[in-house]
């Protein structure tokens, strides 16, 4: 099956909370990450939310890595989603579980751009309506 990307969800658990609510190191973290991995970064941007917590993008030439936090929980929820076969995004994730000192990751890759469509799968959540 031949995919035009890869896109990795990573959830990390057990991070420091002081490193999930430093918008700075979470934006240099994030970055090396892309770097790690053989990325290009093209442009990175980053919002620190009150009382806490912070959201940002990290654009690569393949694609991007994007983050957002909960410092409260020690939780981080990170796509990485990469095109093209120079780049793997579970580089990228392994890098980040040791810098945001991880206790465990739960990570799922899924294949983008997916042509042969007898391998498509098709989910749907039920539409509710909007009356």
């Amino acid at each position: 099956m031949r995919a035009l990307g890869r896109h990795v969800l990573a959830e990390f658990y057990g991070c420091s909370p002081d490193i999930l609510n430093n918008t700075r190191q979470i934006e240099e973290i994030m970055i090396n990450a892309a770097l790690e991995a053989g990325a290009e970064v093209r442009e990175a941007v980053f919002h620190e939310f009150s009382p806490q917590g912070v959201s940002g993008v990290v654009v690569i030439s393949e694609s991007h890595l994007a983050i957002h936090t909960w410092p409260e929980h020690g939780y981080a929820a990170v796509d990485v989603f990469t095109c093209g076969n120079t780049v793997d995004p579970w580089v990228s994730c392994y890098f980040l579980k040791k810098q945001f000192t991880a206790e465990r990751m739960a990570a799922k890759e899924i294949k983008r751009g997916i042509f042969e469509f007898d391998q498509i799968k098709t989910e749907y959540p039920e539409q509710k309506s909007a009356v």
